[in-house]
């Protein structure tokens, strides 16, 4: 096999300054199951982020038909057939909690998944070198270029690779503020020059930062800037799956595999072909073991796959293992730990795996801290689900005046004022029926209104919206029993089948009992 000349910047063994200047990393082109995976989770994970403005989700004439909208104008956020109130964010703050218990189950059963294939600055990355090595060339040809002296065709590939990837960086804030607004009249208004300066200050800053981050900086973001490669080590345990050299089978390594066996000498599946250290990304050789680096992407398990498949050996020296397995596979190779790694411990005599070599099994991630997760994420989930499914769409909220709290009128009788606010949370309009319950012999009387004095009063909402009303409610001096009585508005639409109750108070002086 050619050994590849592949430098491992990130060592494990040699950790760098921490203000050293960066050094480049030139990943080789993968090709295998984990990287069409990949290719199909950016390929969807991007196509959510660029398209989803652009869905339309029929409301109504009386509310915005874009399918995902956070109207900041009217304090609203549209996701589909939801609707969400300010007054409601606590489904937000729970969905934020299903997302950590989620990362904290991915976690502790497959290692950081989420860094290695859905993180955005993985997934933008990916895009970016996609793009690089479409202009530039696979791994050599780049170290080729950026080592060579400036000449116009350096200078016309550099420059066409910098200009797409602010294209790519520009998109990605442009398409952030359609989440904001609707999309094709913003769209038009920030190509006509129309739109608010918020709005181009904001795709200046992620424009800038996702050229940064994800065509500059790099790897680096992952090592220095992000938390979750010190906080993931908390998650897992010896039944997590991460992406594992397995030295039990590939030790000792060798490049000259028939010489050495030729002499007699027992050696490993590994051949030191340097192709796990030149797909990384993160530019570290998994053959030193865990690192705070690896994003476990599982790149070096599709190179490593088909170096094995070349020499017709079996896959699997670089893969996703427990260290529960890779402990007793160890324990294996060396003699219960009596001596070095010995290859033939591992195999039969026909050069297959013995039987006692320990393999992945699916059932193996479900242990008590799984369920546990589960379980909690489960719940969450639920209570959102039932709280969403049987939320009142109309709500009451009344306000007794302070100042006065009672006026007594000319024929003796009692009267008090409230502001009353009805919500309308669908994007109907509505007639509400506001009544009075108890409070012997009362009447109420909705300013602005030309109906009598009566029980009741019907009201009419726009959709969408907050009405205030001030209503006086008068008692007769013979029907007062208390300095303080309760009773209730009561507010209902019969058309929708929806009420709500407000408990309030009707105050009046000593002298009128």
């Amino acid at each position: 096999m050619e050994r590849l000349e592949a430098k491992v910047v990130n060592s494990a063994k040699t950790r760098q300054p921490l203000y050293a200047p960066r050094k480049k990393i030139f990943p080789k082109r993968a090709s295998g199951s984990f990287r069409r995976f990949k290719w199909l989770l950016m390929a969807i994970t991007l196509g959510i982020y660029y398209l989803t403005p652009w869905l339309r989700w029929d409301r109504g004439p009386f509310a915005p038909d874009q399918a995902v909208l956070i109207d900041p104008a009217n304090r609203r956020f549209y996701f589909f057939f939801i609707e969400i109130w300010p007054q409601e964010f606590y489904y937000v703050a729970g969905l934020l909690m299903m997302a950590g218990t989620g990362l904290f189950l991915i976690t502790s059963t497959v290692g950081r998944a989420w860094c290695g294939y859905i993180c955005p600055q993985t997934v933008w990355v990916d895009l970016f070198v996609v793009v690089e090595r479409a202009i530039e060339g696979d791994r050599n040809a780049r170290i080729k270029l950026d080592a060579g002296p400036w000449t116009v065709r350096k200078l016309v590939l550099r420059v066409s690779k910098h200009a797409i990837w602010l294209v790519i960086a520009a998109a990605t804030g442009g398409a952030w503020i359609l989440y904001f607004a609707d999309a094709p009249t913003l769209i038009s208004e920030v190509f006509t020059g129309t739109t608010a300066p918020v709005a181009y200050v904001t795709i200046a800053v992620l424009t800038a930062t996702t050229y940064t981050f994800g065509g500059l900086m790099r790897e680096q973001v992952c090592t220095y800037m992000c938390p979750w490669p010190r906080i993931q080590a908390a998650m897992l345990d010896e039944n997590s799956l991460t992406v594992t050299y397995n030295d039990w089978r590939g030790e000792p390594r060798s490049r000259h595999a028939k010489k050495a066996h030729a002499v007699g000498q027992r050696l490993g599946d590994c051949v030191d072909c340097n192709a796990c250290v030149a797909v990384c990304p993160m530019g570290i050789d998994i053959r030193d073991g865990q690192q705070l680096e690896c994003i476990t992407c599982a790149l070096c398990i599709d190179t490593c796959d088909g170096v094995m498949d070349k020499l017709g050996k079996e896959r699997g020296l670089i893969s996703y293992a427990t260290l529960f397995d890779y402990n007793a596979n160890m324990m294996l190779a060396t003699a219960g730990g009596s001596s070095s790694i010995n290859p033939s411990l591992v195999r039969t005599a026909v050069g297959t795996f013995c039987d006692q070599v320990a393999y992945f099994h699916i059932r193996k991630i479900f242990r008590p801290r799984t369920y546990v997760y589960i379980g909690l994420w489960s719940m969450i989930g639920l209570g959102l689900l039932y709280s969403l499914l049987t939320r009142d769409r109309l709500e009451l909220n009344v306000l007794h005046d302070r100042n006065p709290q009672f006026v007594t009128l000319s024929d003796g009788s009692i009267r008090n004022g409230y502001t009353v606010k009805l919500l309308n949370m669908i994007p109907e309009p509505r007639t509400i029926i506001v009544a009075l319950q108890g409070l012997q012999g009362a009447e109420m009387s909705v300013v602005g209104s030309d109906l009598p004095a009566d029980r009741f009063s019907s009201i009419a909402v726009e959709p969408d919206r907050l009405k205030i009303l001030k209503i006086f409610v008068r008692q007769p001096a013979g029907e007062v029993r208390h300095v303080a009585q309760t009773f209730k508005f009561r507010v209902e639409d019969k058309a929708n089948f929806e009420s709500d109750e407000y408990t309030a108070t009707f105050n009046a002086p000593e002298i009128a009992r």
